[in-house]
């Protein structure tokens, strides 16, 4: 079925169907072929989901069977996969029939809304330290787009800078469970975690002062960590919890290690969590 927001596409008009018209709007590509039962039961979800979306995203039916030069182009192995292009590259695919909840998901995350712009001034102003400011917009982001978690989520942000870490972690319980898995969340949440346990008001300054007073004091040791994560002097946290590892590996049920662990997945493939991984064997082995 086609209609003003899905079609079929041929290789001979892929490229003006697709690439262009993806600067303008993204376009989902649907691959698939008639032998291919899912890609039957996909089909229907995705064109009533174009409708749906009123035009916030076009959808370009492909039969692998009759394109097979553009299906190998864009590496299609098995069918139906889903890619979704903007700007004239594919930024975003799944595969599979997945359930209509899923690929609403999907295309939540891929295509921009109105709120979004309100957002992206919230998280500016968030870096300049208007945090008052912020605040008005995600609220006026979130009553235009409930449905738009970005709001929650930059909300949360912003209220765990005012110090009102106790706010931000409801919104952010309240969230999907999907959501709960975005790696935006998880890091604002260790970082909330880290605010806590170094004390919002509690400089760097102040710990390390504290810290020439009692050296040997690692509740002291452990919230510095915490202040020099939240700073971003990750590599001096790191050290600081691998000392604590060192003095007293039971230190309040292992949790140097454990923020540890939290500071790795918040720094991702970083040449640091390969080093002190190391370090943390050695220390235990």
């Amino acid at each position: 079925m086609s209609s003003a927001f899905s079609f079929d596409v041929s290789e001979a008009d892929f490229n003006q169907a697709v690439i262009e018209a993806s600067f303008q709007q993204p376009v989902l590509v649907d691959f698939w072929a008639t032998w291919c039962q899912p890609c039957q039961v996909l089909k229907p979800v995705l064109e009533q989901l174009a409708d749906a979306y009123q035009g916030k995203f076009l959808l370009a039916k492909v039969n692998t069977e009759e394109a097979q030069q553009i299906s190998m182009q864009f590496g299609i192995r098995s069918i139906p996969t889903i890619k979704l292009f903007r700007n004239g590259e594919a930024v975003d695919e799944f595969m599979g029939a997945l359930p209509e909840a899923e690929i609403r998901a999907f295309l939540d995350r891929n295509i921009p809304r109105e709120s979004d712009a309100l957002i992206d001034q919230a998280e500016a102003l968030l870096a300049q330290g208007d945090t008052e400011s912020a605040l008005e917009l995600v609220k006026q982001a979130n009553q235009m787009d409930p449905a738009n978690y970005r709001s929650l989520i930059s909300y949360a942000r912003v209220s765990a800078t005012m110090g009102n870490l106790e706010e931000a972690k409801t919104v952010l319980d309240a969230l999907p469970e999907e959501q709960k898995e975005n790696p935006e969340v998880k890091s604002l949440l260790a970082q909330m975690e880290f605010d806590s346990i170094a004390g919002h008001d509690t400089s760097i300054e102040d710990l390390t002062n504290q810290l020439e007073q009692d050296a040997e004091n690692n509740d002291i040791r452990y919230k510095l960590a915490a202040a020099q994560v939240m700073q971003g002097e990750v590599e001096a946290a790191l050290e600081n919890l691998l000392l604590i590892m060192k003095k007293d590996r039971e230190f309040n049920d292992d949790a140097a290690r454990k923020m540890m662990f939290k500071v790795f997945d918040s720094l991702g493939d970083h040449p640091l969590v390969a080093t002190y991984r190391r370090k943390i064997m050695s220390l235990i082995y």
